[in-house]
């Protein structure tokens, strides 16, 4: 299971962010869409299998919903905070650029 959350704005939309583990570091994804199901859903069409969330334990911060509203497909990632709470600055990077690095890998 993964840790994540959501925020409902105001236009109805939602954002969803979800800490991922992905090779040898975790990724942080942001998804907009209309409801939490469909953001979920959006994920599990690219290849994120079993993925749920339970709980808002890890909502986006305004950043992270400032980033994914100007993105035009909705849906970036970076490399997930470590659990020492050291904050990465990393830039977001659309999901293509995982899904392809997912497949040099294997």
């Amino acid at each position: 299971m993964a840790a994540g959350g959501f925020c409902k704005l105001p236009n109805g939309t939602v954002v969803v962010a979800l800490n991922l583990p992905h090779g040898s570091a975790g990724v942080r994804v942001l998804v907009h869409a209309q409801n939490r199901a469909r953001a979920l859903t959006r994920l599990r069409n690219l290849g994120f299998r079993a993925i749920y969330l339970r709980g808002n334990a890890a909502p986006p911060t305004l950043d992270e919903i400032t980033a994914v509203l100007h993105h035009p497909d909705g849906l970036i990632w970076r490399t997930a905070p470590t659990d020492n709470g050291v904050i990465v600055t990393e830039l977001w990077h659309p999901i293509r650029a995982l899904l392809r690095r997912s497949a040099v890998v294997q």
